[in-house]
């Protein structure tokens, strides 16, 4: 967006982001800062040491960084952005309250930026949300429209020296692009011009809350884009007006895929798509595995055909995406043979996707996963272990740590060794070890030539980090 725009009630007012460095807040505030606020903000992960570098990166590109103390927060005019989810316990929050601050929360900011545009395209459902979101972005970016676009990872197109941490691109104040999320309901505050629905599939809410939430978003849109092969999501059809259905079992969908043209291998996907309305078939080369990675490509295909972009050049601008960091992002190989792979997928479904992939391949599978939270992992535990236990062979292995905790008030009586006992219960071969650098060190002790080792998980940026010490340690 173009500098000095401003939105609503808040019209260049400093705003200060507790948390600043999240895979949420950090792209918000990278547009905020866009538009022209001054931004300031504080982060455990920075008090702890954790990613120097990105928090380097943040104050030499002029966003004033702060302890988690509070004594950044010093004027009523200044609004606090926090997750709903703070603690009033926090210092910021609790001087917000002593100084009469206004505090939105990231969802709340985001939705007003996101409702002044004049095009604007939502990108909803459990799973695909990321990568959808930047494959829609790279086709409007290669068509000339300039979107600002909010994402939830680093979009690799968009990354350069001057934004190393692109998971925000600043464009013009007319088209935004944003992921939006279900799992605190806020999906509630957006009115897109086109909203895109992926798939509604357990996560941090019941199926029958999703439905509510889900059937308002596609209810709301100008223009639905459904995902017939969900079957959930196609529940939800009748409930949208002016709609784009796509699928690829699904094939009365809009845009389909011609049969048996699927090719996929290790490097990426190929396949005829076709727009029914017109009869009409066009060539795909994805340079992303999976078959999940062709179910999102039809979703920014038919998002696209929403917007007023033809499908062919949608799938064309898709030959040269380059993906998003931690969406079965190769590491690399060791010399002998043994590669890893950094990996977002924390839900049943996201975890099912990677690990089909992996197995669409030879070798076996060595599947770290670091559950994102206590909460989480009572909430989908039996549906994560039955993930693990079908999805995976005899010879493969899932290593299992202790949930991601960096403090707070939560109940931590479930733990991931009740997971690993349900992985074993099911079949599967499961290992719980409390500390990750114990399974670090267990995960190279185990790995042979050929093997593929997964980590996965979220809310945690030295996941990657992790990863890398891994395949430095193999041989």
């Amino acid at each position: 967006m173009d500098k000095g725009v401003t939105t609503g009630t808040l019209s260049g007012r400093p705003l200060f982001f507790c948390g600043i460095g999240g895979s949420g807040m950090l792209p918000l505030a990278q547009i905020a800062k866009g538009l022209g606020h001054p931004v300031a903000g504080s982060d455990r992960s920075r008090d702890q040491g954790r990613s120097p570098e990105k928090f380097a990166w943040m104050e030499a590109n002029g966003f004033t960084l702060f302890p988690q103390d509070g004594s950044g927060v010093t004027s009523p005019d200044q609004v606090l952005i926090a997750s709903a989810a703070i603690e009033d316990t926090v210092p910021e929050v609790a001087r917000a309250r002593e100084l009469g601050c206004e505090r939105l929360s990231r969802a709340e900011l985001l939705s007003q930026l996101f409702n002044a545009a004049d095009f604007s395209v939502a990108v909803g459902g459990t799973s695909g949300k990321s990568t959808v979101t930047g494959m829609i972005a790279w086709i409007l970016a290669e068509a000339g429209h300039d979107p600002t676009v909010m994402n939830g990872a680093v979009m690799k197109n968009f990354v350069s020296p001057a934004n190393p941490f692109a998971s925000a691109r600043i464009g013009g104040a007319r088209v935004f692009v944003a992921e939006v999320d279900e799992s605190d309901g806020s999906i509630a505050l957006y009115r897109p011009t086109v909203g895109v629905l992926l798939n509604v599939s357990l996560d941090h809410k019941s199926i029958e809350e999703l439905r509510v939430l889900f059937g308002d978003f596609v209810g709301k849109a100008g223009t639905a884009v459904i995902n017939l092969d969900s079957a959930e999501a196609g529940y939800l059809v009748p409930r949208a007006g002016r709609k784009v259905t796509f699928g690829i079992t699904a094939r009365h969908a809009d845009i389909s895929i011609e049969p048996d043209s699927i090719d996929m291998s290790a490097l990426g996907v190929r396949a005829a798509i076709v727009d029914n309305r017109r009869r009409q078939v066009f060539p795909l080369i994805l340079p992303m595995p999976g078959l999940h990675n062709l179910s999102n490509a039809l979703a920014a295909i038919a998002a696209a055909s929403a917007a007023g972009i033809g499908v062919a050049h949608a799938a064309y601008a898709l030959r040269s995406f380059a993906g998003l960091a931690r969406r079965f992002d190769v590491i690399g190989t060791s010399p002998g043979g043994m590669s890893v792979i950094d990996d977002f997928g924390h839900n049943p479904e996201k975890c099912a996707a990677t690990l089909r992939t992996l197995k669409a391949m030879p070798g076996r599978v060595i599947a770290f996963f670091q559950p994102h939270g206590y909460g989480p992992l009572r909430q989908m535990g039996e549906e994560l272990a039955q993930t693990f236990a079908r999805e995976l062979g005899p010879d493969d292995i899932t290593i299992m740590c202790d949930p991601v905790y960096f403090g707070g008030t939560v109940d931590r009586s479930v733990g991931a060794e009740r997971i690993v006992d349900l992985i074993n219960a099911a079949g599967g071969h499961a290992e719980h070890i409390p500390e990750r650098e114990d399974c670090g060190a267990r995960i190279v002790s185990l790995a042979r030539p050929g093997d593929r080792i997964v980590v996965m998980g979220a809310r945690d940026d030295t996941l990657t980090e992790f990863g890398q010490s891994i395949l430095a340690r193999l041989p």
